[in-house]
């Protein structure tokens, strides 16, 4: 897919999601391979879906800022107009395309030059790790340039105001606690945004207040606890979006180790986070039908009703969508802004998203008692190899 021409086909009518609930996009953290969240997006806008809260960190925030921050004839195009920036330069894009080793001189390229609308070199970094380059500038790159991006393309009177709540997750450094920044519950700017994404050691941290922030992908990449732990709970489809595979081949070269180890650091023990969840959402049923079976007295009393409260009833189904391994990729993947790497996710991303929607797994019966209800969506792999 072209994305130069991201609004190829019109708005359509996709499955009634309402009588579900609300619609949640949830969006995990992975600097080039967010591409692949453009694609999702667009397969749920082309079938009129605009999700009611979008939760991010790092570029997932960063995503997440673009399409609250827009209205929703507008977000896709703001989108593509981010990748478009941030995508490599020609010069750059000819060479990842060399075979052999002309994708890892373009990576190379990306760490010394930086990349264009995003990041670029911090040159007193690079002069000893002891020199004193000051809280808020400590970092190998500076991101001034994605600040300027994003003020060109995100409305900020729109993220706060608008239809889509977007929540971002970062990483208090003092404390090492998680802090998710809500538009339901305070007002945001792009420094929220951008504390987000401000991956150590080579981004500096963000001061909030008080308090530098990292990114929130240190402690949660796949910050989905946020939309499980909200309050009040509600019914809802969620779309969680993740690039990192957390299963995988036993590794058997160095670089495969590599590859694995970070594949394992950002998907953020999501298999543990699901079970989890799935068992306390669970619970919550069992307790709202063993209230509602208690004798009318017994049910009436004070003690009994603040136990009892403890119940839900709520539903929320989980469809991950996992994003493909793309063929030749290794552990530099996530800077990869390639212009092929970039159309290859995007489009993967979107016939991905797009056959979700036309099996619509969230349809099927399932069992009365369960408040979790995951739809594992496997991508597949023939459509995304280079």
């Amino acid at each position: 897919m072209d994305l130069t021409n991201p609004l190829h086909a019109p708005a359509g009518e996709g499955p009634d999601l309402r009588a579900y609930g609300r619609v949640v996009l949830v969006l995990q953290g992975g600097g080039a391979l967010g591409a692949y969240q453009v694609g999702v997006y667009r397969a749920l806008h082309e079938a009129g879906i605009e999700p009611d809260w979008v939760i991010g960190t790092s570029i997932g925030a960063i995503n997440g800022g673009l399409i609250a921050g827009n209205p929703p004839e507008r977000r896709l195009e703001r989108l593509c107009a981010f990748w478009r920036r941030v995508e490599h330069d020609a010069v750059r894009g000819r060479l990842s395309a060399w075979p052999g080793l002309g994708p890892l001189s373009a990576h190379w390229a990306t760490l010394m030059q930086g990349v264009a609308g995003f990041f670029a070199p911090n040159p007193f970094a690079l002069a000893s790790p002891h020199w004193p380059l000051g809280p808020e500038s400590v970092g190998y790159y500076s991101t001034a340039p994605l600040r300027e991006t994003l003020a060109d393309l995100v409305d900020l009177d729109r993220l706060n105001g608008g239809t889509c709540r977007l929540t971002v997750g970062a990483a208090n450094v003092r404390t090492g606690q998680m802090r998710y920044f809500d538009s339901r519950d305070e007002t945001l700017d792009l420094r929220h945004v951008m504390a987000s994404g401000a991956l150590p050691p080579a981004f500096p941290p963000v001061r909030i207040g008080d308090d530098l922030y990292w990114d929130g992908g240190i402690l949660s990449n796949t910050p989905v606890e946020a939309v499980f732990d909200d309050n009040p709970r509600r019914d809802g489809i969620v779309f969680a979006v993740h690039m990192w595979n957390p299963s995988g081949p036993e590794p058997r070269t160095l670089w495969e180790v590599v590859n694995r180890q970070k594949d394992l650091q950002y998907a953020s023990r999501a298999h543990s986070h699901i079970a989890r969840q799935k068992q306390m959402h669970r619970l919550r049923h069992v307790i709202a039908e063993l209230a509602r079976r208690l004798p009318g007295d017994v049910a009436a009393d004070p003690e009994v009703k603040a136990l009892s409260a403890y119940g839900c009833v709520t539903r929320m189904h989980v469809v991950r969508l996992l994003a493909p391994r793309l063929e030749a990729e290794d552990h530099l993947r996530d800077i990869d802004f390639s212009p092929t790497g970039i159309r290859m996710r995007e489009e993967a991303g979107y016939l991905h998203a797009r056959r979700v929607l036309a099996e619509a797994p969230w349809t099927r019966e399932v069992d009365a008692l369960e408040g979790f209800v995951l739809h594992e969506a496997d991508a597949g792999h023939a459509a995304v190899t280079w």
